[in-house]
């Protein structure tokens, strides 16, 4: 079982390198297929590694719902983007109740994530007056709501003590953070490097939030 789920985890690596390499090309068709399939190979690893523990059944629903909302977001019309959104939020929803699942040790550190969480929404009003641009007052409120969930999720997950997942969680609001800020100024249509940075930063936190929360399962007997 081991060794499988190390070759689920090199060919989840691989395929998340294939799918920045066809962003930065521009081969779209394969991107669409290669990029949800991180969330599938994410799963996998889930499904091998733990041992039915709530936290990562609740892990499992967090990665499904990224999936879903990767799919939603083939194309770049307003409408498919706030389907996205809607599934996000969800999944973000699961990521918080992961980690509350989890446990939250609370260290003296973990308590910077409020203010790290309050520095990354600096940059909020630029990216509400953007979407209220691209698609009016309801993919605004619809990014405000999700920057709050995300905000959360941010802060519950440094709560928990785990390294791995604050710096996940960090990356994860990196990556909504360009998407928001090259929506305010390119529409959803950001510049080539910036989708590759923004697609870099998208699986390497969810990477890393996975492989602390497998760390803090209770090591099956």
């Amino acid at each position: 079982m081991q060794s499988l789920a190390v070759l689920i985890a090199l060919l989840t690596a691989a395929d998340a390198v294939a799918d920045w390499t066809c962003v930065w090309f521009g081969w779209r068709r394969i991107h669409y297929v290669a990029k949800p399939l991180v969330m599938v190979g994410l799963m996998v690893l889930v499904g091998l590694v733990s041992d039915g523990e709530p936290a990562a059944w609740w892990l499992v629903v967090a990665l499904f719902f990224g999936m879903l909302g990767d799919i939603s977001m083939i194309g770049s019309s307003a409408r498919r983007f706030l389907g996205g959104v809607a599934l996000f939020f969800v999944g973000h929803l699961a990521y918080a109740v992961t980690f509350l699942t989890l446990g939250l040790e609370t260290p003296a550190w973990s308590w910077a994530g409020i203010a790290v969480a309050i520095v990354l929404a600096i940059p909020m009003g630029r990216v509400l007056r953007g979407a209220r641009e691209m698609g009016g007052t309801p993919m605004a409120a619809a990014l405000a709501a999700y920057s709050l969930v995300i905000a959360t999720m941010l802060v519950l997950g440094w709560m928990t003590g785990s390294v791995w997942i604050a710096v996940g969680a960090l990356i994860f609001v990196v990556s909504d953070t360009l998407i928001g800020l090259n929506l305010a100024e390119h529409g959803n249509e950001p510049p080539r490097l910036t989708n590759v940075q923004i697609m870099v930063t998208y699986h390497v936190g969810q990477a890393l939030i996975t492989a602390g929360v497998l760390l803090a399962l209770p090591t099956p007997r």
